[in-house]
């Protein structure tokens, strides 16, 4: 019996590492995020920011903030990838400003102001570009002002607004469904309704995640 007793050893304490194993890509493995059908109707009628033609076999869905880097990075890709495909996607942003930035939420609520003008996407864009300069500023509030007048906005409606219980409330509802759907970081995309994690988020893994969805839809 003794002789054996190393090989069981053994045989136990490779079946603990192998569960061990198991336990740790559980824990570690990417978060793979999904969309359900209901949740994706949800958020076509209440989507606020959406540019690109509503019938487009292709949705792509971020969850934002306005100072964050690896947003910023991924602002013009973002664009290029809209104007390469035209009509075939559509492009939905959702604010989701994160506590550990402390004027990502400013921002927020300026693009909000400039939606109520007309110009969301317009800030939008201004913003990421910018992201060095006001990311920085302990008090943005001048330069997200001269950003209104760059954009062509009313100021003194742009003032009132950036403040008021309408812009907050659309910032929390974009927050609330990333709350519903378990984003915790940004940025989050979906395309078509899938979670890009990962190494797969950067323009080259978006850009095949499109094509993908594109290959995806039944032939007319």
């Amino acid at each position: 019996m003794n002789r054996y007793a190393p090989i069981i050893i053994v045989a136990i304490v490779g079946l603990a590492a192998v569960a061990a194993g198991v336990v740790l890509y559980r824990v570690y493995k990417p978060q793979v995020l999904a969309v359900s059908q209901e949740q994706a109707k949800k958020g076509e009628i209440e989507s606020v920011h959406v540019r690109g033609a509503a019938d487009a076999p292709v949705t792509l869905e971020e969850f934002g903030d306005f100072q964050c880097p690896p947003c910023g990075a991924l602002s013009e890709p973002l664009n290029q990838l809209e104007g390469d495909y035209g009509t075939k996607m559509r492009f939905v942003f959702r604010q989701f400003p994160l506590a550990n930035h402390a004027n990502a939420k400013p921002a927020a609520y300026a693009a909000e102001a400039a939606g109520l003008q007309g110009r969301f996407w317009e800030m939008h864009d201004l913003l990421y570009r910018e992201q060095a300069n006001w990311s920085k500023t302990t008090d943005p509030a001048e330069l997200l002002l001269s950003y209104a007048r760059i954009v062509g906005l009313n100021t003194a409606k742009f003032q009132k607004d950036i403040n008021s219980e309408e812009v907050k409330e659309r910032v929390a509802a974009d927050q609330k469904r990333a709350v519903e759907l378990g984003v915790h970081l940004t940025p989050t995309i979906f395309v078509n309704g899938k979670s890009i994690v990962g190494p797969s988020l950067n323009p080259t893994g978006l850009r095949a995640a499109v094509e993908a969805a594109l290959a995806e839809m039944p032939s007319k």
